[in-house]
C-alpha cells in the first residue's frame, strides 16, 4: 500500500511542491491551508504520517498537534517551520512531533526524514484504527463500529468502506474504487461500484450513519463526517 501522507501548508507554492514531490516519490498526498481543516483529516487516524506548518491561518500547528495527541492520535508528526530556535523545536517535540523541519528545507532531507519516520511507525499500530466521528474502523479486525454498535459488513462491504475512510473528505472516483477495492478482478465494472456503495449505505443507514457515504455528482464518492 502506498504510504498515505497529509501535508499541511498555507503556501500554495509549497502544498503544490509537496504533492508533486511525494506522489513521484510513491506516496499518495492530501493537502490542507488551514488548521482546521488539518485537524478533521488527522483525527481520522487514516494518515501514514503529517507534514505540519507551525504557522497556520484558524488553528496553529502547535495546537493542531496538541489537539491530535489529545484524542489519542498517534500518527507520526513533522512540523515544518521558518522557526529555528532551539526553543521552538523543543516545544513541538514536548507536544508529541516526531520531528521537526526548519523552512527553507531540502526536498531530499526532508523526503529523508519522512522515509526514516515511517519506517519507525511500521511497526506500531498508529494506523490500526481509522476514527471519523462515532465511526471506528479497526484494520487488524477488519471491522466497523458506529456509536459503539457493530456494523456487520461483508468483506466486500468494509474493502469499501475502508478505501473511504483511508482518504475521508477526498473524493474517489468509481474508477479509483474498482482498482482499490476489486483490483483487477476482470468481471467488475463501474456498476458494481454503484451497487456495493448501495449495500454499504444501507448497512450504515441500519446503525443511524446513513449520511456518512456521500455522492459528489459527475465525480465520485466520498466520505465525510456525520451531519
Amino acid at each position: 500500500m502506498r504510504p498515505q501522507i497529509l501535508v499541511v501548508d498555507d503556501e500554495p507554492g509549497v502544498r503544490k511542491a509537496l504533492d508533486r514531490g511525494l506522489r513521484a516519490e510513491g506516496m499518495d498526498v492530501t493537502v490542507a491551508a488551514d488548521g482546521p481543516s488539518a485537524l478533521e483529516l488527522a483525527r481520522t487516524g487514516s494518515y501514514d504520517a503529517i507534514l505540519l506548518d507551525i504557522m497556520l491561518p484558524g488553528l496553529s500547528g502547535y495546537r493542531v498537534l496538541q489537539e491530535l495527541r489529545s484524542d489519542g492520535v498517534a500518527t507520526p508528526v513533522l512540523l515544518v517551520s521558518a522557526k529555528d530556535g532551539e526553543v521552538d523545536q523543543a516545544d513541538g517535540l514536548d507536544l508529541g512531533a516526531d520531528g521537526y523541519v526548519v523552512k527553507p528545507f531540502s526536498f531530499v532531507v526532508l523526503l529523508a526524514q519522512l522515509r526514516a519516520t515511517l519506517r519507525r511507525a511500521a511497526t506500531g499500530s498508529a494506523r490500526d484504527r481509522i476514527r471519523l466521528g462515532p465511526l471506528t474502523i479497526d484494520r487488524e479486525t477488519r471491522t466497523a463500529r458506529y456509536d459503539g454498535v457493530d456494523v456487520p459488513l461483508s468483506p466486500r462491504e468494509y474493502a469499501l468502506l475502508e478505501a473511504l475512510a483511508v482518504r475521508a473528505g477526498t473524493v474517489l472516483t468509481k474508477e479509483e474504487l474498482l482498482h482499490e477495492v476489486w483490483g483487477d478482478e476482470w468481471a467488475a465494472t463501474r456498476n458494481v461500484v454503484e451497487v456495493y456503495v448501495g449495500y454499504l449505505r444501507r448497512k450504515l443507514s441500519a446503525a443511524g450513519a446513513g449520511d456518512l457515504v456521500r455522492t459528489v455528482r459527475g465525480r465520485g464518492y466520498q466520505l465525510g463526517e456525520p451531519r
